[in-house]
């Protein structure tokens, strides 16, 4: 995880997973994607692996990443967004580096202790990442990680925010009250 820079406009200070948008460069590294790809995931895998070696130093190969989840914004949220997230197996001995740039740190943390650490306020982390990390304690290992991946079918996501600004929850699509307008 890669800890966002302290003068980042968007969730500064805040623990992530490597990402973000995808550049022109990408779409047009995506021209003939591998089967059962098509051109717009093949551009965000190959994003997410740009992504991954500029803000933390690994690098890992756009094949190889799996699609896990994907989440989209609140409509209350003045600044959207519609996130991938992917899970990889790292290389052998890779040493993380975060960029200086756009993350300030940089720590290999397994989801367990994500929690711990974000449960004690010693990490800040974003609704979405913590949903994740709570899947991905399940899983024995990045073998049973990888596994599960191949099986997954990605559905976007759309929390949906019930109630008003002084008393309000956020809902997830199948518990009870989510709106289906």
């Amino acid at each position: 995880m890669l800890k966002r820079g302290a003068d980042a406009k968007f969730m500064p200070g805040v623990w992530v997973f490597a990402g973000g948008v995808v550049d022109p460069e990408d779409r047009d590294a995506a021209g003939s994607p591998p089967d059962g790809l098509d051109h717009d995931e093949w551009a965000h895998m190959i994003c997410g692996a740009r992504e991954l070696v500029e803000e933390g130093g690994v690098s890992v190969e756009a094949a190889g990443l799996r699609a896990w989840s994907r989440w989209i914004t609140p409509l209350p949220v003045p600044k959207r967004f519609d996130t991938r997230f992917y899970v990889a197996r790292a290389p052998a001995h890779a040493r993380p580096e975060p960029d200086l740039v756009e993350m300030d740190e940089v720590r290999w943390i397994g989801p367990a202790e994500a929690l711990r650490a974000a449960e004690a306020d010693e990490l800040d982390i974003s609704f979405p990442t913590i949903r994740n990390l709570e899947e991905l304690v399940e899983f024995p290992d990045a073998d049973a990680v990888l596994a599960a991946a191949e099986q997954r079918t990605v559905e976007p996501i759309l929390p949906k925010v019930v109630g008003d600004r002084d008393s309000f929850e956020v809902l997830l699509p199948g518990q009870p009250g989510y709106p289906e307008d």
